[in-house]
């Protein structure tokens, strides 16, 4: 099942993305899956008539990232992995979603990609096992965990780097019946491949992270998990277009821009 956020123009809603005839459609359900009982409504909404998807979701609380859960990223950026995961968040101010502009800000004049797959949380989730984890899971979708380089190597901490506005995109939906041991994770910047990795490769699977972060902090439904990314990264200057694809879920672009802000 997919499940999108969406407007029309009006407030954000939610609608299961059915697909008939090669043409995705939109069937519109009352209320937030993540937090009531929801029912289709009986409206239809075709994808691209005037429908423009949203972030999925908007986390309430937090997103923790795992840095260095690939050994060929942490290799090409000079890393040894982890004996632990390597945790850091984003704030929820980072979200955007399919096709919304990453503003690069003045601050840095490095700025990465990153594709990944990210899992969303669906109930509260404290101190859970890896056999159990995968039960409070809603879904997942894809992310593009935006860094700026220059800042991360600087600042001797990631909240700037990784937690600017605009730095988390995510989308275009999120998918609840997916296996995620094997799923290849790509991007594309203006169309040219960069990176072409799998979930086979993570250091550390998503039940374990999920046990793992709950040992730390209660996670809550719409909370996000950034599981890491294969090699392959890069630099993205204003003008371009970058897509990140997680097999299984879709694919999930967004321009880069770069604005300049004049003092008062």
């Amino acid at each position: 099942m997919r499940i999108a956020r969406f407007t029309t123009g009006n407030d954000p809603r939610f609608g299961f993305v059915q697909t008939e005839n090669g043409k995705d459609f939109l069937a519109v359900l009352s209320g937030d899956p993540l937090y009531m009982p929801v029912k289709p409504t009986g409206e239809r909404i075709e994808i691209g008539d005037g429908v423009r998807l949203l972030a999925p979701v908007i986390p309430r609380s937090k997103i923790i990232g795992v840095g260095r859960n690939y050994a060929d990223h942490a290799a090409e950026m000079g890393n040894d992995v982890p004996a632990n995961p390597l945790l850091f968040f984003k704030p929820n101010t980072s979200v955007i979603g399919p096709d919304d502009p990453i503003v690069l800000p003045d601050f840095t004049s490095e700025v990465s990609y990153e594709s990944e797959l990210a899992v969303v949380i669906g109930k509260v989730t404290k101190n859970v096992t890896p056999e159990s984890a995968l039960k409070h899971v809603l879904g997942y979708t894809v992310a593009n965990d935006v860094t700026a380089r220059d800042a991360q190597r600087t600042d001797g901490q990631w909240a700037r780097a990784k937690g600017f506005d605009t730095s988390c995109p995510i989308g275009p939906w999120i998918v609840t019946d997916l296996e995620t041991d094997e799923l290849r994770v790509t991007s594309r910047v203006n169309g040219e491949d960069r990176q072409d990795g799998n979930t086979r490769d993570m250091v550390f699977d998503v039940a374990f992270l999920v046990s793992y972060i709950s040992e730390a902090f209660t996670l809550l439904p719409g909370d996000i998990i950034l599981t890491g990314t294969p090699a392959g990264v890069g630099p993205i200057v204003a003008g371009d277009r970058v897509e990140c694809e997680v097999e299984g879920i879709g694919v999930l672009s967004n321009p880069v821009v770069r604005r300049s802000y004049d003092e008062d």
